[in-house]
């Protein structure tokens, strides 16, 4: 029976050793398998993952004029910018082994395998952060087994590919905080108002509390119930070290401040420039939409939201009382830079987005100015007398043209360019063009940032061609410039996610006109302001020497001017072939223009036009465009090339033939502008 029991109990230690050596072969198998699994995850590239981040339009100071995120706010920080309070408060509550897993808690998916059994469901969770960075990143929210095992696969790989805080990084980038905030600074934006990177220690107990469930736990909404959780969370910070019982107790103690409604109101300015802004964005600069929307970019404007408001509120004021179907248009722009500082496309967006800036609509008289460049730089000056009186023009073999002046009134006589300027006689403008031919117009109009197409016929003189308020702005900028053609800016510059700068303007100026006849018909044009111009009616508002020019059609009314630090261009008029009505309608350009002008620049002092080498001021007298001498009675000071200046003194108004002529003195009561020069005069 010994012998027996011998071989039994041999036999049993031999299965016992085939048992164990079967169970090495199995774990160095297995081994092996997770050796050659990690392996190939590792070689293996992640799923490309589409993080939306919101994009954010800035004007020229910095302020904010639009977050684009289509209600996914998101902007990417690294980990360094995010507060330790917040890292560590959501460690503590969502994964307290997140630093010592490979992925994924065996303890905590083990238990949840067991309650999913149990209860046949797959409701229980087990997520690690970096099993809830996977889903997010990668994955939908299915409660499938087959989800599961991806997620775990897309875990280990996160594992092998990224370190722990990058990992952190990413998920603090990534989770939902409730009120369209995705990721850490977004969220301290949406409630406190800060930079995560600035938040306290009960600031980001709060924030680590609402991921759980952003609309039961949401200060905002659910105080009591962001309370109770966020004193969970100090309590696991405080479990794992991370803070001390009286740290816990006085954050929980703090009185927290959250951003008001308002405050959390995304920003929403100068609408018809965000269009504009998308449209170069794509258009111009070839960003695709998704990156333009959910890219992250950065874009800094020119636009400045200060002169931006003044537009808006001059247009309010002066329609107050208008058909409500009357639209206008407004551009303001450096005309030294081409930076664009305030564009108001219409009267209301909300009604209306069709931007009005870059409609095409007859300019009438304010296409003038090209008109007595283009005659000043072929030997004209502010003297050329010419006729004004009802006139018959022929051309093209026997066309007539029959031009009038407004309401019907003429000088019957001759007049200077200064004279026709400032009372926009048309019958000079087409003696001028017939002179010059309508292709020397146009092609001045083209040099000085016209691109629309020009009829070259008498009537473009008195702007018969439609052109945009965005053209106009360009053109009157190189008169206000001397000469020199400014490219227009609206986007400085435009930075991705990362940090690079994609696009970045630079200023491109180009000499397409002589300085001297800019300066010139500059200075003719301050007389469109004066007594007996087109624009007198506004002079009390403005504090600062202008230059510009006013046009009407039967369908539009424009003031096109300039100071010597901002252009303007006001339009105003029907979009559907309604005429304007010339008393109520036509006089709100000028005011708006007027308006707007004196608020946008209130802060910076009045500045004159700087005259070019090559020009000299002289009085004559304007009744025989003499030298004045002191015995005239109404001398007038103007400016003209050098060497095309009268020689010959005025004698009609000497007391005797023998009495030397002598310039006059200055005028007792001289105009507005030449106080104003005088003034600036150093």
């Amino acid at each position: 029976m010994e012998v027996v029991r011998e071989s039994e109990w041999i036999r049993w230690l031999r299965r016992a050793k085939r048992l164990i050596k079967l169970a090495v072969y199995m774990t160095l198998l297995g081994s092996f398998a997770i050796l050659l699994l990690l392996l190939f995850l590792r070689s293996q590239p992640l799923p490309a993952a589409a993080i939306h981040q919101t994009t954010i339009i800035y004007d020229s100071n910095g302020e904010v004029l639009d977050s684009l995120h289509q209600g996914e706010n998101r902007t990417v920080v690294p980990l360094k910018d995010i507060s330790p309070w917040l890292a560590q408060a959501t460690v503590a509550i969502e994964d307290r082994y997140f630093w010592q897993h490979y992925g994924f808690d065996l303890k905590r998916l083990a238990m949840a395998a067991y309650i999913d059994l149990k209860n046949m469901s797959k409701a229980q969770g087990a997520s690690t952060i970096t099993q809830q960075l996977a889903k997010n990143l990668y994955l939908t929210n299915d409660k499938t087994w087959d989800r599961k095992i991806k997620e775990a696969l897309l875990s280990v790989q996160l594992e092998l590919n990224y370190s722990k805080e990058e990992i952190l990084e990413k998920y603090l980038n990534q989770i939902y905080y409730g009120h369209s905030a995705y990721g850490a600074q977004a969220a301290a934006q949406t409630y406190f108002g800060k930079d995560a990177k600035e938040l306290t220690l009960a600031e980001s107990a709060m924030l680590a509390a609402i991921p759980k469930g952003p609309t039961y736990y949401s200060p905002l909404t659910n105080y009591e119930n962001a309370k109770q959780r966020q004193k969970l969370v100090l309590e696991a910070m405080q479990r794992d070290g991370y803070i001390t019982a009286e740290q816990a107790d006085r954050a929980y103690a703090e009185k927290l401040v959250f951003t008001t409604k308002e405050e959390r109101k995304d920003p929403s300015y100068a609408p018809y420039f965000r269009d504009y802004i998308a449209s170069l964005v794509q258009e111009k600069y070839g960003i695709d939409g998704e990156t333009f929307r959910h890219g992250g970019l950065k874009i800094y404007t020119t636009l400045d939201l200060g002169m931006q408001k003044k537009a808006e509120e001059a247009i309010a004021k002066n329609f107050s009382n208008s058909n409500p179907d009357l639209q206008t248009a407004l551009i303001a722009m450096e005309p030294s830079t081409g930076k664009i500082r305030a564009l108001v496309g219409g009267r209301d967006y909300a009604k209306s987005q069709y931007n009005r800036v870059f409609s095409l609509r007859q300019p009438g008289s304010s296409f003038k100015a090209f008109l007595y460049l283009a005659a000043l730089q072929q030997g004209y000056t502010p003297l050329t007398e010419m006729k004004s009186e009802p006139t018959v023009f022929t051309y093209d073999n026997g066309k007539q043209y029959i031009p009038s002046n407004f309401g019907g009134h003429y000088a019957y006589d001759y007049i200077t360019m200064q004279q026709a300027i400032a009372t926009s006689d048309n019958i000079y403008a087409v003696k001028t063009i017939e002179q010059l031919t309508p292709k020397a117009l146009a092609d001045e109009a083209r040099a000085v940032g016209i691109t629309s197409p020009l009829q070259e016929v008498p009537s473009l003189a008195l702007g018969a061609s439609p052109v945009s308020p965005y053209e106009m702005a360009v053109a009157y900028s190189t008169i206000a410039n001397k000469g020199q053609r400014v490219e227009p800016i609206a986007i400085e510059k435009i930075v991705d996610s990362d940090g690079s700068v994609l696009i970045e303007e630079k200023e491109q100026k180009t000499q397409v006109a002589d300085p001297v006849a800019s300066f010139l018909l500059t200075q003719m044009m301050q007389t469109v302001f004066e007594p007996q111009g087109t624009a007198h009616r506004v002079a009390d508002r403005l504090n600062r020497p202008v230059a510009g020019k006013t046009g009407s059609t039967d369908y539009d009314a424009w003031l096109a001017g300039f100071t010597p630090q901002l252009t303007t261009i006001v339009w105003v008029g029907y979009d559907e072939g309604k005429k304007i009505d010339p008393v109520k309608d036509a006089m709100l350009a000028a005011p708006i223009w007027a308006d707007f002008t004196e608020s946008a620049l209130q802060d910076q002092p009045p500045a004159l036009f700087d005259s070019p080498v090559g020009t000299v001021s002289v009085y004559i007298d304007p009744a025989n465009g003499k030298l004045a001498t002191e015995h005239c009675p109404n001398p007038r000071l103007v400016y003209l090339a050098k060497g095309t200046e009268p020689t010959e003194y005025c004698t009609e108004h000497l007391p005797t033939p023998e009495t030397p002529p002598k310039p006059p003195k200055p005028p007792e009561k001289p105009s507005f502008w030449h106080r104003m020069g005088k003034l600036l005069t150093p």
